[in-house]
C-alpha cells in the first residue's frame, strides 16, 4: 500500500478555485482501479495551503493512474509543494 500525503501552495485569493476545479481529478482517482482514497482539500488555517491525500493499493496503480500529472494551466498556479510518497508494510487499526 502507498500513501500520498502533504500539501501544495498557491495564491491564497486563487486557493478555493483550484480545490474546487480539483473534485474532477478527486472523482478520477477515486473511480481508479486502486485507489482507495483520495482527497485534496483548503486547509483550515492556511488560505494558501491544499492538502493533499491518496491511498494506493500498490504502485502500479497509482502511477497508471498520475500519468503526466497536472497540466500547464494548473501547475503554473502551484507556487511550491510538498507530496511524499509512503510506501506501508502493514495497516491495523487505529
Amino acid at each position: 500500500m502507498l500513501i500520498v500525503a502533504g500539501h501544495l501552495l498557491t495564491d491564497p485569493a486563487d486557493r478555493d478555485a483550484l480545490v474546487a476545479e480539483g473534485t474532477r481529478a478527486v472523482a478520477l482517482a477515486r473511480s481508479a482501479p486502486g485507489c482507495l482514497d483520495f482527497a485534496l482539500t483548503a486547509d483550515t488555517l492556511d488560505r494558501a495551503r491544499v492538502n493533499v491525500f491518496e491511498r494506493w493499493a500498490s504502485e502500479e496503480e497509482l502511477l497508471a493512474f498520475r500519468g503526466s500529472g497536472p497540466d500547464g494551466d494548473t501547475a503554473a498556479r502551484i507556487l511550491g509543494a510538498d507530496v511524499r510518497r509512503y510506501a506501508i508494510s502493514s495497516v491495523g487499526d487505529a
